[in-house]
């Protein structure tokens, strides 16, 4: 809906859309001036580059190729809703309207180089904007998923000594309710049609604020991001990336495990709070060229995920493996995913029973990857590799990890990051997840992962999510225990008989020894924010520490 962008710009000006003409030479100029170099940093063929700003030497790069013709005929930027309301952007009109909310952060704000803003906002299209604008002005961007309570904004506004704040009407009463108690806030931003008392209106200061403005010239390893660990092993972590490690990070893994080019339509469906946002909604689409197309998407429903991809000619798909695991269980056969060939996961395991299922309905392989808040990369299944189920693939050039120092030094083993997860490779080099060191299950002096678990229970159709934790036994010491959400078809049947079904079937897909002595039956299991399943919760409730 070309109307919403307009809205943000003075009648007077008018943006220069000449069309684009044909895509001539666009892979040697991204291979010889974009990627390749970048490549070569990761794989430590070459020193990281002194100064680094993803806005000026990326984004920029991609503007002035889009308007000499060297770019194909794709948005960089494209939003959607459920409404039929439509954002595109060329990378010239991004390039415009970033600088205009840079200008609004400097100036409006009085926000300086290294000051910190927090965003806490779901997907609409400021969110990319304002991330976009902090790369420019040198102000570091702290996301939040939309889903925070106002302790949890409180927690976040004091550990980073945030000095603006930027949401929507929804979380502007949170906000208020904790302001008294947050000394280094200085202003609020909000997005919405209407005024509210006491906060700037970024939609009404785009009317007013100039486009002119120079990016900052931005070392490597000054910081730009701060994300705080979703809170899966414990109360939220700040994690500080630097222009280099994310602006050039994902320039491999972009290339080489999302299959990225100019010509590629990317959506990721992680929720802008999560570091996946940053992972496959700006930084790995953007420095390969790509349109990051975005859906509203207020909740996840199958339906409308599987209409989106079929509607738009997206070609690179990411989701997370809960969402998946839905997918299949919904009716794809009605659906042409027309554009579709290349798919992604990440952010926790993906079980075998679940790619082939998806391979089974779509013809189409999911590659999987795996990293951390406070890494890029660290395992995926690139393009081209033999992909075998329930392997993260193999390990991609390391990098440095930055992070509070008493933290980091203690995640520190000689030249050894510790990640904290375990896992075991194979003679090949792909790794293979087990669990997080602190999920294991000790039950008679035998180990127990338990993603083997799930994975085993997921392929039984009574069972349409569980999580496997550890639960207190007098003789074993300790002892499997399933928390099982059951498919709407077998919600009615007799929970005992189902319970020994579950366990033999369990005994007969993986080693005996594993299946759940104790199985119960509940209608959710405990998420974090961004969707991640929280043993700790209910292995805590087993032991008394809840």
């Amino acid at each position: 809906m070309r109307s919403f962008v307009k809205s943000w710009i003075p009648q007077c000006l008018q943006i220069l859309r000449s069309p684009c003409r044909l895509f001539h030479g666009c892979n040697r100029l991204l291979t010889s001036q974009i990627i390749s170099y970048y490549d070569s940093v990761n794989r430590c063929e070459k020193e990281l580059p002194e100064y680094f700003n993803f806005a000026s030497d990326v984004l920029d790069k991609w503007l002035q190729l889009e308007k000499d013709g060297r770019r194909p005929a794709n948005p960089a930027f494209w939003w959607v809703n459920d409404e039929g309301e439509e954002v595109k952007w060329s990378f010239e009109e991004l390039g415009f309207l970033s600088r205009k909310t840079a200008n609004i952060l400097s100036e409006t704000c009085g926000l300086q180089r290294g000051d910190r803003v927090i965003a806490v906002l779901p997907r609409v299209p400021e969110w990319w904007l304002l991330n976009v604008a902090c790369m420019r002005a040198g102000i570091v961007f702290i996301p939040g998923t939309s889903q925070l309570t106002a302790k949890d904004i409180l927690y976040r506004l004091q550990a980073s000594k945030a000095k603006c704040i930027v949401t929507n009407d929804t979380l502007a009463p949170a906000v208020e309710s904790v302001m008294s108690e947050c000394r280094f806030l200085k202003n609020k931003l909000i997005v919405a049609k209407g005024s509210r008392e006491g906060w700037l209106n970024l939609k009404e200061l785009f009317a007013v604020t100039s486009a002119d403005h120079k990016c900052v010239k931005t070392r490597s390893r000054d910081p730009m991001l701060i994300y705080f660990t979703s809170g899966s092993t414990g109360s939220p972590k700040m994690v500080v990336q630097s222009h280099g490690s994310y602006g050039i990070g994902f320039a491999t893994s972009g290339r080489y495990w999302m299959n990225l080019t100019p010509s590629d339509i990317m959506w990721n469906t992680s929720d802008t709070g999560w570091v996946k946002a940053a992972w496959s909604s700006v930084f790995a689409p953007w420095i390969n060229g790509s349109c990051v197309f975005v859906h509203s998407l207020p909740e996840f429903k199958p339906a409308v995920i599987a209409e989106t991809l079929s509607r738009y000619p997206i070609t690179t798909f990411c989701t997370a493996p809960t969402a998946y695991r839905m997918l299949v269980q919904h009716c794809l056969s009605s659906y042409k995913f027309m554009s579709l060939k290349h798919c992604l996961s990440g952010g926790e395991a993906l079980n075998p029973e679940v790619m082939e299922q998806w391979k089974i309905q779509t013809g189409l392989d999911i590659y999987e990857g795996y990293g951390q808040t406070e890494t890029v990369t660290i395992c995926a299944n690139m393009k081209g590799m033999k992909i075998k189920p329930g392997s993260l693939g193999k390990a991609v050039p390391p990098y440095d990890v930055q992070d509070n120092p008493e933290k980091t030094a203690a995640c520190m083993s000689g030249n050894f990051y510790v990640t904290g997860d375990r896992g075991i490779m194979d003679e090949e080099g792909y790794v293979w997840f087990v669990g997080r060191s602190d999920d294991i299950i000790n039950s008679s002096g035998y180990r127990i992962g338990p993603f083997e678990v799930e994975s085993a229970l997921i392929q039984h159709p009574a069972v349409m999510e569980s999580a496997v934790v550890s639960s207190p036994d007098p003789i074993r010491g300790e002892v499997v225990k399933a928390f099982i959400v059951l498919a709407p078809a077998f919600v009615s049947h007799d929970p005992e008989k189902l319970t020994q079904d579950l366990q033999q079937h369990v005994k007969k897909v993986t080693a005996p020894y594993k299946y759940p002595r104790k199985v119960e039956f509940v209608q959710a299991l405990p998420k974090t924010a961004t969707g991640k399943i929280q043993r700790k919760v209910l292995r805590n409730k087993e032991w008394g520490k809840a």
